[in-house]
């Protein structure tokens, strides 16, 4: 009977190719023992300024009169704003167009230019909600004639972001433990964190008729605006 020999380099030669394929294995079963969780957090608190859109839309037989009126009437407004005390920071100009008005009458092959139509907006913060109706309804007053909305916002969210973010994380911690349990395994450490979405309060419609009565107030109210803030988070399973 014959006996095979190795040599003792042969040997070591034959170890070391079939250690990476050993390492390779562990890893994979490693890191097949692992669970992905999302949480979701939320935060809310009554919200400190207003954004607002307002604007300016003026009509006239030709386009130089149209800017012209539209213009002298933004000016006004735009003055009105800050004698309220509205700061330069929180007015910009967010639109501008000038545009044919036309005249689709029928059996007409071309339509016709009847006139022409400016438009002008700026997006306002207002910081004061508690006179934040008397300001819009100086506005509108001063020559402002639309409002495309308005939406309610935090001066400073940083807070709210943190608060939501740390109900995301207990959030996602708590699924992981729920899962590990009823799967009958051990929750291990937590081996990576994802940051995900922050969101932000949207605005809402709001429309506004040119013809307010000059002692009317427009009425506002801010209520309570929510934060979201996801995050994604993989465990050990031990």
């Amino acid at each position: 009977m014959r006996h095979l020999l190795i040599p003792a380099a042969a040997a070591i030669l034959f170890a070391g190719c079939a250690a990476p394929e050993a390492i390779a294995a562990e890893n994979a079963e490693a890191a097949a023992r692992t669970i992905t969780v999302n949480g979701e957090g939320r935060a809310s608190a009554a919200p400190d300024m207003a954004v607002i859109t307002i604007g300016v839309r003026s009509e006239a037989v030709n386009a130089v009169e149209a800017l012209r009126k539209n213009s002298a009437d933004m000016n006004a407004t735009i003055k009105k704003l800050k004698d309220l005390g509205v700061a330069d920071r929180d007015i910009q100009t967010s639109g501008l167009s000038i545009n044919p008005r036309y005249n689709y009458g029928e059996n007409r092959s071309d339509p016709e230019i009847t006139g022409f139509v400016a438009s002008n907006s700026v997006t306002v913060r207002l910081r004061d909600l508690d006179n934040a109706g008397g300001v819009i309804d100086q506005a509108v007053q001063s020559g402002a004639n639309s409002l495309g909305g308005v939406s309610f916002s935090f001066s400073d969210p940083d807070p709210l972001h943190e608060e939501a973010r740390r109900d995301a994380v207990a959030d996602a911690r708590a699924k992981a433990e729920l899962l590990t349990d009823a799967a009958g395994v051990q929750l291990g450490k937590l081996i990576r964190i994802q940051d995900g979405y922050v969101s932000q309060p949207q605005p809402r419609p709001y429309a506004v008729r040119a013809e307010m009565a000059a002692d009317s107030s427009v009425p506002m109210e801010a209520g309570e605006s929510e934060i979201t803030a996801s995050v994604s988070l993989i465990y050990e399973i031990q």
